[in-house]
């Protein structure tokens, strides 16, 4: 039996509902030359997963970080494939990959992307789909020699992945955040925007849980480095939040202002404050608002414009959660 050049790490913590249409895909694949190993985080319920694809149990539930470090440790491949077990991969996705690590020695590490096309009509995936999309694609930081190691689609060499030591499994959120941080010090992480994956994603509630925990891992992370980056959080991002909390913030202030305060002056100045923060808002977003009202019109566009908002505030609420925390 022959070396896989691929080795494809899953994590999966009761992903029964997602993880079938996974490897269906992956057989599906042009490519073949591969294996499958699935870090099972200690689930609840049992995988019936077909020949020929290894499943290494925790015995208590630690993470994805732990659950892919572990199926790591069984894998013989040259390169690494992280997968989330909530995407599917296209026929030539696989093969893409291989095809850049065999063309280039040099290359060290790429990350891919999933597409913005979602089944469900539902307003908040679609939404998200976009967002991420406009991130990738029309918002990046295009100067930025390393991109995001994001496990939904990302690949290393198996070498240079145990060298570095594999994921920090301190880190339940933003894991892939910390590892990228630690590839760059030595290495390039390219961005193939043909890599692609499908990905479905949730509805608010568990993406603004996801945001929350993000930004209170991320916050964390800044405290030791003390500077931003190119890839979770850039200077623009940042700003992008805190004008549009901003926004809202002196909104609510100005509100309260006019019924309790019958001085024009004061109310004059807090309008004026909440235009100037709004509107510098409104600048920082004009790629995705302009992105989105091409994709699905002005109503979409309005619609995603408040959800935005929305979101950054629960990302500033996970930051201040840990500067209270650790206090």
């Amino acid at each position: 039996m022959r070396k896989p050049y691929l080795s494809i790490i899953i994590p999966a913590y009761n992903a029964s509902s997602t993880l079938g249409r996974l490897l269906v895909s992956l057989q599906d694949s042009s490519f073949k030359n591969f294996e499958v190993i699935i870090g099972d985080d200690a689930s609840n319920e049992q995988y019936l997963v077909g020949k020929g694809i290894t499943i290494v149990r925790l015995t208590r539930n630690r993470g994805p970080a732990a659950a892919r470090n572990a199926a790591v440790k069984r894998a013989k491949g040259n390169v690494l494939v992280f997968l989330d077990a909530d995407v599917t991969v296209y026929p030539d996705t696989l093969n893409k990959i291989a095809e850049k690590f065999q063309e280039d020695h040099d290359l060290t590490a790429i990350t891919g992307v999933w597409d913005k096309h979602q089944h469900t009509k539902s307003f908040f995936p679609q939404f998200k789909a976009l967002r991420d999309w406009s991130y990738w694609t029309n918002e990046r930081d295009r100067d930025g020699y390393y991109y995001l190691f994001s496990t939904r689609v990302a690949a290393i060499r198996r070498d240079v992945f145990g060298r570095l030591g594999g994921f920090n499994e301190a880190f339940r959120q933003m894991e892939d955040v910390e590892l990228t941080y630690r590839i760059a010090k030595r290495y390039a992480i390219i961005f193939a925007p043909d890599v692609r994956v499908h990905h479905e994603f949730e509805g608010f509630a568990a993406v603004a849980k996801k945001y929350f925990w993000r930004s209170f891992y991320w916050t964390k992370l800044y405290g030791v480095r003390r500077k931003f980056d190119p890839v979770a959080t850039t200077i623009s991002e940042t700003a992008t939040a805190v004008t549009g909390v901003g926004a809202i913030g002196v909104i609510g202030a100005g509100t309260i202002v006019y019924f309790m305060f019958p001085f024009a002056l004061v109310r004059h100045v807090t309008l004026l404050t909440a235009a100037l923060f709004l509107l510098f808002h409104l600048f920082l977003l004009r790629k995705f608002l302009w992105f989105s009202y091409r994709e699905k019109g002005a109503g979409f566009m309005l619609k995603a414009f408040g959800t935005g908002l929305i979101l950054y505030v629960i990302i500033l609420l996970g930051a201040l959660y840990y500067r209270i925390r650790k206090s």
